[in-house]
């Protein structure tokens, strides 16, 4: 079985506050680009809901999704369009680019001049891509919470390795000792332990909390 290496995601919708959404427009027909985060599918169709009543006058608005850590829930719909040339391109467009936990809905503009299927395919797949590379991403990381009690005098050698291994740290506690809540890469739990009771002289002392999901920068 693979490592669970985390998944690519984007952050908040586009647009935002009224700002207009991406738009690719060929032959007259108008294409409107709109992204969401989103970790159920009915908050995608709450969105699209809305997305429908906004565009009431747009022919189209056909979407893809791509839910879940392992990105095993995927639906599309062409939405009118003739099959395989809108939801399926979109859904590509986000595949490709491996992101999980979004959605995309493209809304059409007809202007009057037929794309015909292979040019309605590039056109959904050009404009999906369009708001996709817009939106802002961020790499979700499987890591587990790592409670490191130390005495006073151990704080400041205990803080140097946080800092030099790149680790990312929550707030601490200070009772009569610290306690120092690190988040950790579950295969390296052994690796930081042995590292930080050498620092210690074998003082420090270990709980493992919850594992969960957590923002880091993307590489």
């Amino acid at each position: 079985m693979s490592r669970d290496r985390g998944y690519t995601t984007i952050t908040g919708e586009i647009p935002k506050g009224g700002v207009s959404p991406v738009s690719y427009e060929i032959q007259r027909s108008r294409f409107l680009a709109y992204v969401l985060h989103a970790e159920d599918e009915d908050t995608v169709r709450a969105w699209l809901q809305f997305m429908k009543k906004e565009h009431f006058e747009a022919r189209h608005v056909p979407y893809a999704m791509v839910l879940g850590a392992n990105a095993d829930h995927q639906r599309s719909s062409d939405d009118g369009e003739p099959g395989g040339t809108a939801g399926s391109p979109i859904l590509e467009a986000i595949k490709m680019r491996s992101i999980t936990n979004a959605a995309v809905a493209v809304v059409r503009y007809f202007g009057g001049v037929k794309l015909g299927s292979g040019g309605l395919i590039r056109a959904y797949a050009h404009a999906a891509g369009l708001g996709l590379d817009a939106a802002q991403k961020i790499r979700m990381a499987p890591l587990h919470t790592m409670y490191v009690r130390i005495g006073y005098d151990l704080l400041a050698a205990a803080e140097r390795y946080v800092r030099d291994a790149g680790l990312q740290a929550e707030e601490a506690s200070y009772t009569d000792d610290v306690t120092l809540t690190l988040l950790v890469p579950t295969e390296d739990i052994e690796l930081h332990q042995r590292a930080l009771t050498d620092i210690t002289a074998g003082r420090a002392q270990y709980r493992l909390g919850s594992r969960n999901y957590v923002a880091v920068p993307c590489p």
